[in-house]
């Protein structure tokens, strides 16, 4: 059952004036740290979303080369798995298919929010997913290289990276879990891999979190961290705008 978002920061104070810089980023690093997500409210119309993410790190490019991409619906693609529908995402991360680093931020803010049903991203932190793991589990899937593969979607455009990583690593002494319910081959008889994909799907189905957007919301989250998926939606003038930051 979705659950509302528990890391939620207005730009605006009490009096309904907006944050100063210092304050506005004091709150948003705790609740970044703390939850692994911020859902940031209450954005003025002259906030520069790009400005502020560029405070987190460098932009890391996509498989498609977009370094500021837009997240709508694309004619065509409805039937397969692929951002640029209107269709249910499954919970994944972002980046299992890059050669290097997963991005260590993903960030999605609001142009056009979808009227009707649906269209949350949805969110949950995989802490709890490994939570229900042993040691030699971890050690397991730490010391095991897979193949992860990409979309349906990206395919149809020509796009199909592939790379061989662990499910868990880590990076300057910070953890990076990987995931993803389609794209993760899984070795015969690798039954840690299976049942973390497994576990995680009923996890987040039972526990996630579900962001549903106003114009200008943006949510930023630890991509080494938190899974994430979309519910569908039917308005096709939904309109995000999404970034990818580097380590």
């Amino acid at each position: 059952m979705a659950k509302s978002p528990d890391s939620v920061l207005s730009c605006l104070d009490m009096n309904g004036e907006p944050l100063t810089d210092g304050v506005l980023w004091y709150a948003f690093r705790q609740l970044l740290g703390n939850n692994g997500y911020v859902h940031l409210t209450g954005v003025p119309e002259s906030f520069d979303h790009v400005a502020f993410l560029k405070e987190l790190g460098e932009f890391q490019p996509t498989s498609t080369g977009t370094l500021v991409g837009d997240v709508k619906p694309e004619r065509g693609m409805d039937d397969v798995n692929h951002g640029q529908n209107r269709g249910a995402l499954t919970p994944h991360t972002e980046g299992y298919e890059f050669q290097g680093l997963p991005p260590r931020y993903l960030a999605l803010w609001c142009v056009t929010p979808p009227s009707g049903q649906g269209g949350e991203t949805t969110l949950f932190d995989g802490d709890r997913i490994l939570a229900d793991f042993t040691e030699d589990e971890r050690r397991h899937l730490r010391d095991t290289v897979y193949r992860w593969g990409s979309t349906e979607g990206l395919a149809r455009h020509g796009v199909t990276p592939t790379a061989e990583h662990p499910v868990l690593e880590e990076h300057k002494g910070e953890p990076i879990l990987r995931f993803s319910t389609n794209y993760l081959t899984v070795p015969e008889g690798d039954e840690t891999a299976r049942r973390l994909i497994d576990r995680g799907n009923v996890l987040f189905a039972e526990q996630h979190i579900a962001v549903r957007y106003q114009a200008r919301d943006m949510v930023v989250w630890n991509n080494w961290r938190m899974l994430h998926s979309r519910n569908a939606f039917e308005d096709p003038s939904r309109h995000l705008k999404r970034v990818l930051i580097a380590a």
